[in-house]
């Protein structure tokens, strides 16, 4: 591809081929002597393109140098390694408008969609945790909210409300409205036990920090004898709270079918994953988290699941115009899925 002629490379490319299972980015592999990681950046989804890429450089950077530092790890942490273009920049803009930047290639490791042993839990978690340990002292204003509000579930909460009154009124989206009407007054009567960690934030009980924001499990690498080693997709790095990252991991490792299975009865999250990815997580965090932190820490994983639920009614309402969708029911099989789980993490495991 021609934009690989406006960045830094160390080497000739001599191959190029799709990379990854990621909706948002279009991803590359470039072979050679050296490799890389060539991405298209979704201006749609992140139209602050260089306050995105300013905030992973920025992070990047701290990270590497924390790393360098830490004396105390069981594997030596990865982090992204943004290439310049020829002039310097972080990122390049082609002819047709679309935004490309290039990373050096984590070759030998892997991503897991789903977690089938404790070992891989814990050992994800420990490396999300040191990605939170390394930004424990680097300043949340050094990096732009890129989504702002993207985990307020106050704020989801109310466009889930608007996207439900309107689809009660349209003709088209009424059956829609009527077929989860009874999910909606199940979401709305626990809103204000999954509002709590938001309002302790608002009211600065809880620290705002930099955090990943999007800590599927499958956006943290292993090596091949299963030992974490690098926190990737780093696009949502922004300032949040611990009970983000903590909650989404646990959401994702531990859930016990994927995120679109209708048979609600295998629906669960995995108490040996749940116990594995806690235990690892909190290794390497207990002694950077505050009194109040770890006290709504339980309440993390709900939420999450309670967010996703949110979400997922929202765009089934509107008429699925934000989730890429298989099917009609798609995004309503999503929410229910969310949402049964959420009551499996509710009740503590």
């Amino acid at each position: 591809m021609r934009i690989l002629e406006h960045f830094q490379l160390a080497s000739g490319p001599t191959g190029i081929e799709a990379f990854g299972s990621g909706h948002i980015n279009g991803s590359f592999h470039v072979l050679g002597r050296e490799e890389y990681l060539l991405q298209r950046i979704n201006h749609r989804v992140f139209p602050d393109v260089a306050g995105l890429m300013t905030n992973i450089q920025r992070v990047t950077e701290h990270l590497r140098g924390r790393m360098a530092r830490a004396t105390d790890l069981a594997e030596p942490q990865l982090t992204l390694q943004i290439i310049p273009t020829l002039d310097g920049a972080l990122f390049r803009r082609d002819e047709a408008g679309d935004y490309w930047r290039v990373y050096t290639f984590l070759g030998g490791l892997h991503a897991y969609d789903l977690v089938e042993h404790p070992d891989h839990a814990y050992e994800g978690a420990r490396s999300y945790g040191y990605f939170l340990r390394f930004l424990d002292d680097f300043p949340h204003a050094r990096v732009v909210p890129v989504l702002p509000d993207f985990h307020n579930v106050i704020v989801r909460l109310r466009a889930l409300e608007a996207a439900a009154g309107a689809a009660e009124k349209d003709p088209v989206l009424q059956i829609r409205w009527r077929e989860c009407r009874t999910d909606l007054r199940r979401i709305f009567e626990q809103a204000d036990a999954r509002c709590a960690i938001q309002l302790a934030w608002d009211k600065g009980i809880l620290k705002t920090r930099v955090t990943h924001n999007d800590t599927k499990f499958n956006n943290v690498l292993l090596t091949p004898q299963g030992k974490g080693k690098a926190v990737v997709d780093l696009d949502t790095v922004m300032p949040g709270i611990v009970h983000f990252d903590y909650g989404d991991g646990l959401r994702t490792a531990t859930a016990t079918a994927a995120e679109d299975e209708a048979d609600l009865q295998l629906v669960g999250s995995d108490p040996e994953l749940y116990r594995a990815f806690t235990e690892g997580y909190l290794e390497v965090t207990q002694d950077y988290l505050s009194a109040a932190e770890r006290h709504y820490l339980p309440q993390s994983g709900a939420l999450l699941a309670y967010l996703m639920a949110v979400r997922f009614y929202t765009d089934y309402l509107r008429g699925d115009v934000y989730f890429g969708i298989k099917h009609p029911e798609h995004n309503l099989l999503r929410a229910r899925n969310q949402l049964r789980l959420c009551a499996v993490l509710a009740g503590g495991i």
